[in-house]
C-alpha cells in the first residue's frame, strides 16, 4: 500500500483523481508495464500505455525535469521518471494554495512558500522510494526469522559477528558501559 502525506484539501485530490481515472478509464493500466496510476497512463492511447512506455517506444528520453519549488517559483529542476513526475510530484503540487504554485505577481514569500513545500514533497517522494521499502524488508525479515529460528534470534552464534561489527549506537550491540 502506498502512503502519501494527508492532503490539504481531501476533496480537490478526490475530484482529480476521478478526473485522471474518468480520462483513462476504470481499472486501465499500460499493456507493457502494468503501470495503473491514471495520472501516469496516455490519454486516448490504444492499447493503453504510460508516459514512460510510449517515450520508450517513440526512443525519447523516460525522465523529466521536475520544477520542485513550481516554475512560477523557481527555475531549479531535478530529473525524476516521468510517471513518478506526472503521478506523484505534479499531483503533490496540485495540493498547494493556488496563489503559491500560480504565484502570478513573483511575491518572494510565495516562492519561499513554494520552495519549501516542493523541497518537503521532494523529500517525502525520495523517502517512499528509497527508504520506506527498507522498512517494510527489515520487518518481513524479522518476521520470517523470528519464525524460523525462534524469538531473540539475534542472540545466537550465527548473529555474534554482525554484532561485533555494528556500532555502539546499534540497538543489537550489547552495550558496554
Amino acid at each position: 500500500m502506498r502512503r502519501t502525506p494527508p492532503k490539504r484539501d481531501p476533496i480537490g485530490d478526490h475530484l482529480r483523481k476521478s478526473n485522471a481515472q474518468g480520462r483513462v478509464g476504470v481499472d486501465a493500466e499500460c499493456q507493457k508495464c502494468h503501470e495503473k496510476r491514471p495520472e501516469a497512463l496516455t490519454t486516448g492511447s490504444n492499447p493503453m500505455i504510460c508516459a514512460e512506455c510510449q517515450r520508450k517506444a517513440e526512443n525519447r528520453s523516460i525522465t523529466d525535469l521536475h520544477h520542485v519549488a513550481g516554475k512560477a517559483n523557481s527555475s531549479i529542476r531535478i530529473r525524476v521518471p516521468a510517471n513518478d513526475h506526472r503521478a506523484e510530484l505534479s499531483v503533490m503540487q496540485y495540493d498547494w494554495p493556488k496563489e503559491t504554485g500560480e504565484n502570478p505577481e513573483g511575491s518572494p514569500f510565495l516562492a519561499a512558500a513554494g520552495c519549501i513545500r516542493g523541497f518537503c514533497d521532494t523529500v517525502y517522494y525520495l523517502i517512499e522510494i528509497m527508504l520506506l521499502w527498507i522498512a517494510d524488508l527489515l520487518e518481513a525479515a524479522d518476521f520470517a526469522l523470528t519464525k524460523t529460528l525462534g524469538p531473540k534470534y539475534w542472540l545466537n552464534k550465527e548473529f555474534e559477528e554482525t554484532r561485533k561489527k555494528t556500532s555502539t549506537k546499534c540497538p543489537m550491540r550489547k552495550s558496554t558501559r
